[in-house]
């Protein structure tokens, strides 16, 4: 239970916490917004790569019991079909907002994630997950007191009735991106041809960055067949296999002041349908 002024707090920190620009309100009014904010409020927020910012330190820290579990967790869910990864990361790295995206441990993330697909594949329901959660949080009321937590599962099954994506069953034993090896047609690109990156308008996941779309470059290989992420994240069975290529930039005109030698490059891997011959 909680009291009165324990929740006033708790709504005091929510009010503290921004993730829009400072110089516009709260729901501004569309004639508040330029384009440039539009696409900047709809970029995917785990598409990072060029952003200027403070470096991060790095720390070699050891994952903690939680994080190990949480990763277990995620890959069991795999196995059994509920999700594929890119489904996984969608969810949990771009379906979250930015605050959610820059807030939160990296495996809380995952977890949230988890969550997420199986309330909404229906494998449990919110009221379901909110109710194990209070019973695990009056289990350890008291503290761990330097133990482990114990799972009490609510019942005990071998999963012979959950049923497994197409991704799952056709890949089984061939593995992925082999299983869709053959279904993508003749390759339109060859190894050094140059080609420029198309600038679509982003809604939803990319694994595609911002930082080269609109550059041109060169096709250092050609890779393989699979679906593009942005259709296999949502689970379509009949998302159609493309030729992904390896593209090269050179870095000189890839990033705007770029002192680095002229001879330096970067590659990246990139779907056939974000190319175009230049």
């Amino acid at each position: 239970m909680t009291n009165s002024a324990e929740r006033a707090a708790q709504l005091d920190l929510v009010s503290r916490l921004k993730s829009s620009y400072p110089e516009l309100p709260d729901a501004p009014t569309p004639d508040l917004i330029d384009h440039s904010r539009y696409a900047a409020y709809l970029k995917p927020s785990h598409d990072v790569g060029g952003e200027p910012d403070a470096p991060i330190k790095y720390e070699n820290k050891e994952y903690e019991h939680w994080e190990h579990l949480t990763y277990v967790i995620c890959e069991v869910l795999a196995w059994r079909g509920v999700w594929v990864s890119e489904e996984r990361r969608r969810i949990g790295n771009v379906d979250v907002g930015r605050a959610v995206y820059l807030g939160l441990p990296y495996y809380g993330r995952w977890l949230l994630a988890v969550a997420r697909i199986l309330t909404e594949k229906r494998y449990i329901s919110s009221g379901e997950l909110s109710d194990r959660m209070e019973r695990v949080q009056q289990r350890y009321e008291g503290g761990l007191k330097g133990a482990l937590p114990d799972a009490h599962p609510a019942f005990e099954g071998d999963g012979s009735q959950i049923a497994r994506n197409s991704h799952h069953i056709h890949a089984l034993g061939k593995g992925d991106p082999q299983v869709f090896a053959g279904r993508a047609g003749t390759p339109k690109f060859a190894v050094g041809d140059s080609v420029a990156v198309r600038d679509f308008p982003v809604l939803f996941y990319t694994r595609t960055p911002e930082y080269v779309r609109g550059a041109t470059g060169e096709i250092a290989a050609v890779a393989y067949e699979s679906p593009a992420p942005e259709d296999e994240t949502w689970d379509r069975p009949d998302a159609t296999p493309e030729w992904f290529y390896v593209v090269r930039f050179d870095l000189a005109h890839l990033w705007d002041g770029y002192r680095g030698p002229s001879s330096d490059s970067l590659q990246t891997e990139l779907p056939e349908r974000w190319l175009r011959s230049n």
